[in-house]
């Protein structure tokens, strides 16, 4: 969630965080060390320290963008009664897979996670033209080391030893296609990948991006249960995206700065389903009855909109991409020891009468450390009544999921 963090990424060869900067050669490990006495209360990502330089002849920064980045990390908070520095040294030693690296969100997604200072190594897998893709990663001038796995006969070296895994894999929306319609194509790639995640990976974090998610997360718990490997604390339908649209939208209604707002979404990830809790936005803002349904009517149907505007060219990856590689950089933070990253994500849940609901989540080492609930109580009466209407269809999409696997057997 946007109450947590500021994403920080490292591009070229000098790069300093409150003192001078030093070379950061390819070949050692890429540590960059935050100390700062304050802490950003908004954006997405590795916090950050009360100075960057990244001014370096090799970086793509020029003079404005290098000062705009700068600006961009000026601490907008400081936690109350804070008496201790915060200290945070990440190193660039986790290991993530890519499944479905060389589609319309894996590529962009690849791009954003090869640019984490936390990633020493990046597998990249698809069932062709992945080759091309590693290639043209590998040369960009970041600590982790690109790698790339093609067909069925390769995805177990992928996934060895892998700490996050994400699943973007699948076939994208067209016009007139609802997320249900996808479901018959998407639920056996699912199913094929997270069997493979669990024979080769059984304690990575498990992303899951490929559509329908209201299902596909279902599919991927049934998976992982029958192969007797099931954490529900490491499984994450990936919901990300429609907080970033939240955040926008309101931003832009209430002519407000971007960097502040922060919109919980409950629920799950299509239609009806997707919920924004207009009336817990942060920072405290009035809304209309009719600016109430329309923002949350444009929110759940965002997705129609960027497969509409593309006329039958694709699907939302790029946004997709961005919101993915938020929720990879909190995992990663999470990994590495953070204690202050909460994310929305559709995971297993008792929140509600539903197995599965997307909500705020408190992120650990070990995976989900808490649900938080307080962001259900005190709705408003269009969401208490949202919140009823969501239930009928969410439940059929779990089910749905559910049953797919129980009708074939995962391999053994």
């Amino acid at each position: 969630m946007a109450t947590t963090s500021a994403t920080t990424f490292s591009i070229g060869s000098t790069v300093s965080f409150g003192s001078r900067g030093k070379p950061l050669p390819q070949s050692k490990p890429f540590v960059a060390r935050f100390t700062s006495p304050n802490s950003l209360a908004s954006f997405s990502g590795l916090k950050a320290a009360t100075y960057v330089n990244c001014e370096s002849e090799s970086s793509f920064f020029g003079k404005e963008s290098s000062a705009a980045l700068r600006g961009s990390f000026v601490p907008k908070a400081q936690k109350a009664n804070q008496k201790s520095q915060y200290g945070l040294q990440p190193v660039a030693s986790y290991k993530v897979a890519i499944l479905g690296a060389a589609g319309g969100i894996g590529q962009p997604l690849a791009l954003l996670i090869k640019m984490s200072p936390l990633v020493s190594a990046l597998n990249l897998y698809d069932i062709a033209n992945v080759k091309g893709v590693a290639a043209d990663l590998s040369h960009c001038n970041t600590p982790s080391q690109v790698q790339d796995f093609t067909g069925a006969s390769e995805l177990g070296n992928c996934l060895k030893g892998v700490n996050v895994v994400v699943i973007p894999a699948g076939v994208p929306r067209k016009p007139g296609m609802t997320r249900d319609d996808l479901f018959n194509i998407n639920a056996n790639i699912v199913k094929t990948l997270v069997e493979a995640v669990a024979d080769n990976c059984p304690d990575a974090f498990i992303h899951i991006i490929s559509n329908p998610v209201n299902s596909t997360v279902p599919i991927a718990a049934e998976v992982l249960k029958q192969k007797g490997v099931y954490d529900p604390k490491k499984l994450f339908g990936v919901t990300t995206l429609d907080v970033v649209r939240a955040n926008t939208f309101v931003a832009q209604k209430k002519n407000l700065k971007l960097i502040d707002v922060d919109v919980p979404v409950v629920g799950g990830h299509a239609g009806i389903t997707i919920l924004p809790l207009l009336s817990k936005t942060k920072p405290s803002v009035n809304f209309t009855n009719e600016e109430v349904e329309q923002l949350t009517v444009r929110i759940q149907n965002a997705g129609t909109e960027v497969v509409e505007a593309k006329a039958g060219a694709g699907s939302a990856t790029l946004s997709m991409a961005y919101a993915a590689a938020r929720f990879v950089e909190s995992s990663l933070r999470a990994l590495d020891g953070d204690g202050d990253v909460y994310e929305c994500s559709f995971v297993q849940s008792d929140l509600t009468d539903l197995p599965f609901f997307a909500s705020r989540i408190k992120l650990g080492r070990k995976g989900i450390e808490a649900l938080i609930p307080s962001d259900l109580s005190g709705l408003s009466e269009y969401e208490e009544k949202a919140l009823e209407a969501l239930k009928p269809e969410l439940k059929a999409s779990i089910e749905k999921g559910i049953a797919f696997v129980q009708k074939q057997p995962v391999t053994a």
